[in-house]
């Protein structure tokens, strides 16, 4: 098997981990705060000790110190989120963070806008929007607003480890999972959270598979998997984790949501192919 394809296959599994998020999230019965931070503790040691196995070594410098602080509020608002709305509606709206990269680009690096950025823009904002017209209750709203700060910090995450080595790139998920570790564990003292069997073996697989895993899976895959199977490929987290949720737990998300996920789902990702596909032209 060649590298590309293989790397096409790693980031299939990686989108394919990533979206049983939700469902895992949903059968633990503790606070999100909790979840996010003895997830990210097991996923740290998972992706540490895969780290050694390949020969790399753990630095912390500036690089890593900001990708750590993005990654980990990434991680920590996602948990929350899920405690807090439905799972697709957590999962579509941190999916708008290439919408963030484009708002960051052009308030903090001058980068012009072009139409088609402006066009995404618009229509993702829309999306958003539509959430809110259901489930209107408190939870549901800060949940939704919670889980667009996920999507935030993500785009933030993006844009501060596009350029770092692979070495700095797996520290500062390492570094990452250590805040979120440390910003949940007051919570494991104040909620008391009961350790039954169930909830063990789910955050288990949560830190080991879902978060620790998968995230070596891509890091591994974007050296040779190209630009536009990683766009397309990462749209199958999305598309999967109201589908378990629903098909395990029940949760459905509301008309509007759905109408709102369509809507963020389709825009970015013609966004994206259509990005890659005018990047090729100009190289060919």
């Amino acid at each position: 098997m060649s590298n590309e394809k293989k790397a096409i296959l790693e980031m299939l599994l990686c989108a394919a981990l990533w979206s049983v998020a939700g469902i895992f999230i949903k059968l633990i019965p503790w606070n999100g705060f909790v979840v996010a931070s003895l997830r990210s503790l097991i996923a740290g040691i998972t992706i540490y000790i895969c780290m050694r196995l390949m020969g790399l070594r753990y630095v912390f410098n500036r690089n890593t110190l900001i990708a750590g602080f993005f990654s980990g509020f990434t991680y920590l608002c996602f948990a929350v989120s899920n405690k807090l709305t439905t799972a697709a509606n957590a999962i579509v709206l941190q999916f708008t963070a290439p919408v963030f990269i484009v708002i960051y680009s052009a308030l903090f690096f001058k980068k012009p806008v072009r139409k088609q950025d402006l066009a995404v823009v618009i229509c993702t904002l829309f999306g958003i929007s539509l959430f809110f017209l259901d489930q209107l209750k408190p939870g549901y709203i800060l949940g939704n607003f919670v889980a667009i700060a996920a999507g935030m910090f993500m785009a933030g995450m993006y844009v501060t480890v596009g350029e770092i080595n692979e070495q700095e790139r797996f520290s500062g998920i390492v570094n990452g999972q250590a805040l979120t570790f440390l910003v949940g564990l007051p919570f494991v003292f104040t909620t008391r959270p009961v350790f039954s069997g169930s909830a063990i073996l789910c955050i288990l697989i949560l830190g080991v598979f879902q978060l620790g895993l998968s995230y070596v899976l891509y890091v591994k895959s974007s050296r040779y998997c190209p630009p536009l199977a990683c766009s397309l490929l990462g749209a199958v987290e999305p598309l999967l984790n109201p589908v378990w949720v629903f098909l395990f737990d029940g949760e459905r998300p509301g008309i509007f949501a759905l109408i709102g996920s369509i809507i963020v789902i389709v825009s970015i990702t013609v966004w994206c192919v259509r990005g890659q596909e005018k990047a090729e032209n100009k190289q060919a």
